[in-house]
């Protein structure tokens, strides 16, 4: 019986992959059977056979299950404390260099990068005339949602508790009702593009890059790609913030030195 569950999940994946144009190898097959099954229990589907069948047939569940496979999930300041460690970095880093260049990647909904432009704006320390940022990722979709900067509180989101790291949010964000907007004076460090981690290029020389949270659902095979990527884009002795639950690639500790080990900062050695 588990025997045939798994060839149905393999063929379900073979599937997903020919017809849908995702690329399933890269993720750790335990993530992939979480948001598929998340799926199957929301359409009621029986078993990985019935759903397939049923993605056969419909396009709208076709692009649900692509979103809900997206690492979309992230939030304004996420995990509050690592960005006290983070906005150290960037006091240092604007006082030292008359131009600072920030990759957050990826970038989900935009929140992440978004939340560094708010972060620099706020703090008297930062000096935000010298930040540049740019958001990658690899969902299309999810990119024209960063790109529109607006942002709703639901049963599972509170923007305005999201924001509570700020001294106050009414500088960087347009509130109407339930529905947050940055400001054009946020918004206006930012930019957008799509970009593969793993098999796209290197993206120049960055002075902080953020890889938050992607880690813990990728392939270990992949996350040496994904490294490869993210060092040669780091200038000389540049940052690097992982998440918290993440560590280092062995074939990179010696590459980097720590900056602040609970909230995973490193530096390029």
């Amino acid at each position: 019986m588990r025997q045939e569950r798994g060839q149905a999940f393999d063929e379900l994946l073979s599937y997903i992959e020919r017809e849908l144009d995702f690329e399933s190898g890269f993720y750790n097959d335990a993530y992939l059977d979480r948001r598929i099954n998340a799926r199957m229990r929301r359409t009621g589907a029986d078993d990985y056979r019935a759903y397939q069948r049923l993605l056969e047939d419909d396009d709208g569940e076709r692009a649900e299950l692509l979103d809900s496979l997206s690492i979309n999930v992230t939030g304004f300041f996420r995990n509050p404390e690592a960005w006290e460690s983070l906005r150290e970095v960037l006091r240092d880093l604007t006082a030292e260099q008359r131009s600072v260049s920030i990759w957050s990647a990826p970038c989900a909904d935009g929140r992440e990068p978004y939340s560094i432009a708010m972060l620099a704006l706020d703090d008297d320390e930062i000096d935000a005339r010298r930040v540049e940022i740019l958001g990658t990722d690899i969902n299309r979709e999810i990119l024209r949602t960063a790109r529109r900067g607006r942002y709703e509180t639901s049963q599972t989101t509170d923007i305005e508790a999201e924001l509570e790291p700020l001294s106050a949010y009414e500088p960087y964000v347009d509130r109407e009702g339930d529905v947050f907007t940055v400001t054009d004076r946020v918004s206006d460090l930012v930019e957008f593009e799509r970009h593969d981690l793993i098999r796209g290029p290197e993206k120049g020389r960055f002075d902080l890059v953020c890889c938050r949270n992607l880690l813990i659902y990728i392939d270990a095979d992949y996350k040496v790609p994904i490294f490869e990527t993210i060092t040669g884009s780091l200038s000389e002795a540049g940052y690097l913030m992982i998440g918290m639950t993440e560590t280092l690639p062995a074939e990179f500790r010696d590459r980097y030195d720590p900056v602040e080990k609970k909230h995973r900062i490193y530096r390029r050695a």
